[in-house]
């Protein structure tokens, strides 16, 4: 899996690279491509900036980005310089997330040292957890016949509520680690939530256990449970 990841931001650096040139002014690998977490479910997820951003340079990054999607990866955030160092507020989460494990694929590291605006991350994390709970549980009622389906849909949300789980430890103040295992842990520790299930999750993910050994309307159950503690722990914080 590090091989063909390694293949394919080779690949998307020198397209990048070639299409855009002087326009490029960094490529950035984030997510748990760049912690070395990551696994069949996961996405390479990539910030690509540019000094100027025009029809032109859409036209320009269609075929890449094209190429990439085909790949079954999101398509990179496209953004200006201005546009990164201004709206940390609105996005304060992903830029945490990029700024805390990123890798530079080409251009300068523009967001080691750049300033978050945190004056909404505590709103922005609940809503992001609230919405991923109410997205979880529509589609759970048009699966809960099917057990494959159930195990399917909790095996794919697990990481994106691990990664929120981890944004609210930091809000919490507590310690936020960033590979899944460590997250789970922490929030055991730090917001009384049982892990079970996360770890269960993980576990299939990796390939370790098979999706029929899982009780799945047992574990979506605990899993729900789980996410209503997370949900309570944010609402909890100072507003």
């Amino acid at each position: 899996m590090r091989k063909e990841l390694e293949k394919r931001c080779t690949e998307l650096t020198e397209r990048a690279t070639k299409t855009f040139g002087d326009r490029l002014v960094s490529l950035i690998l984030y997510g748990s491509g760049a912690r070395g977490d990551e696994d069949q479910f996961s996405d390479l997820n990539i910030l690509c900036v540019l000094n100027r951003l025009s029809p032109r340079e859409l036209e320009l990054a269609e075929p890449i980005f094209r190429w990439w999607r085909s790949l079954d990866n999101p398509a990179p955030l496209l953004l200006t310089l201005d546009e990164v160092n201004s709206s940390t507020d609105c996005f304060p989460i992903e830029f945490h997330d990029i700024q805390e494990v990123h890798r530079i694929l080409a251009g300068t590291d523009i967001v080691a040292t750049l300033a978050i605006d945190d004056v909404f991350y505590r709103g922005r994390v609940e809503f992001e957890v609230r919405s991923k709970q109410l997205r979880l549980r529509q589609k759970a009622a048009g699966v809960l016949p099917d057990p494959d389906l159930l195990v399917k849909l909790m095996s794919e949300s697990v990481s994106t509520f691990l990664t929120l789980g981890r944004h609210v430890l930091r809000l919490a103040g507590q310690s936020a680690p960033a590979c899944k295992r460590e997250i789970a842990a922490a929030m055991e520790k730090a917001l009384g939530i049982d892990p079970t299930t996360f770890y269960t999750l993980l576990d299939l993910r990796e390939g370790k256990i098979k999706a029929r050994n899982v009780d799945a309307n047992a574990t979506f159950a605990l899993y729900l449970q789980q996410i209503e503690t997370l949900v309570a722990s944010v609402d909890r914080l100072e507003k």
